[in-house]
């Protein structure tokens, strides 16, 4: 089955966007039964996790902890001055499984797939590849 690109918006440095919606529809209208998805970002500066998507604040303390354990600085190597946003989106990873059965996603009551963008705002893309199952 082939992959599907997802376009996200962002709109500011960082910020943490709740995107099981798009994947969930992705899923739908792939018709995908039963496997599991690989939700991937092919960016430097931004990252996906599974994590809480019931209280808002759970995202603000994601962003404002990560900001305050890798603060924006001026004396990081790296040129482009957003080496911080590359450390973020190593913490955080390039992707993620989530097991799909008859179509659902198999997410726990409490959990949301989050694209993390450390570097915008920007547009991105998200890619869900589909992997069979019995």
């Amino acid at each position: 089955m082939k992959p599907v690109t997802i376009e996200v918006r962002t709109d500011r440095r960082t910020r943490i966007l709740d995107i099981t919606a798009l994947v969930k529809a992705a899923v739908q209208d792939a018709g995908f039964k039963h496997g599991a998805v690989m939700v991937y970002v092919p960016h430097t500066t931004a990252g996906v996790t599974i994590n809480e998507n019931a209280d808002p604040d759970v995202k603000y303390d994601m962003e404002t902890t990560l900001n305050r354990l890798v603060p924006e600085d001026p004396t990081y190597r790296h040129a482009e001055g957003n080496a911080d946003s590359h450390l973020k989106a190593s913490m955080m990873g390039f992707s993620t499984m989530v097991p799909i059965h008859e179509g659902r996603l198999m997410l726990g009551t409490w959990q949301g797939i989050m694209f993390c963008e450390f570097d915008g705002p920007r547009n991105r893309k998200v890619i869900v590849s589909f992997l069979a199952g019995a």
